[in-house]
């Protein structure tokens, strides 16, 4: 596989990811809450708060595509060992973090509120370690593209 096809995958998952998001977000989510809240009028008041909550998690959700979008085609390019890139990858790292921090709060307080139910809070829970694991797994990326730049760069100043 070389690199610009490569970077040409990332770029299709990312659009594919993005897709799902809007079918997700922008359709199902505010579908299903309408449906819910039709079917049991006693829990409209969970919507409104629901859906911010929901949707503040997408708005986080397309500015971690943004930053990998931004870093797919630096691989094509033959640039994949980079400070730049390094940074970028902590910055992924940094909302992927944030995001499911933010994803088990908010999850433990609608529930500390009676607002949602236990398995949706363990799925909130499952879908948070996922969250940190990919937070993990980018810093040590980061970590090691650094490195790497550095090789690099030592590599190309020698003759």
């Amino acid at each position: 596989m070389t690199q610009k096809s490569l970077s040409n995958r990332m770029k299709l998952i990312i659009v594919l990811l993005g897709l799902c998001g809007v079918a997700l977000f922008g359709i199902a989510v505010p579908v299903i809450g309408l449906d819910l809240v039709d079917s049991y009028p006693e829990f409209s008041y969970c919507f409104l708060p629901l859906l911010i909550f929901i949707l503040i998690i997408a708005v986080q959700f397309y500015a971690l595509l943004v930053s990998v979008w931004i870093f797919a085609p630096m691989i094509g390019n033959d640039n994949s060992f980079t400070e730049l890139n390094s940074k970028r990858l902590k910055n992924v790292s940094l909302i992927s973090l944030a995001t499911s921090i933010y994803l088990f709060v908010g999850a433990t307080v609608f529930l500390l509120l009676s607002m949602c139910h236990f398995t949706m809070f363990l799925g909130a829970c499952l879908v948070s370690f996922v969250g940190i694991a990919i937070s993990v797994a980018s810093a040590v990326l980061s970590y090691l593209v650094k490195k790497a730049a550095a090789l690099q760069e030592q590599s190309d100043l020698t003759i």
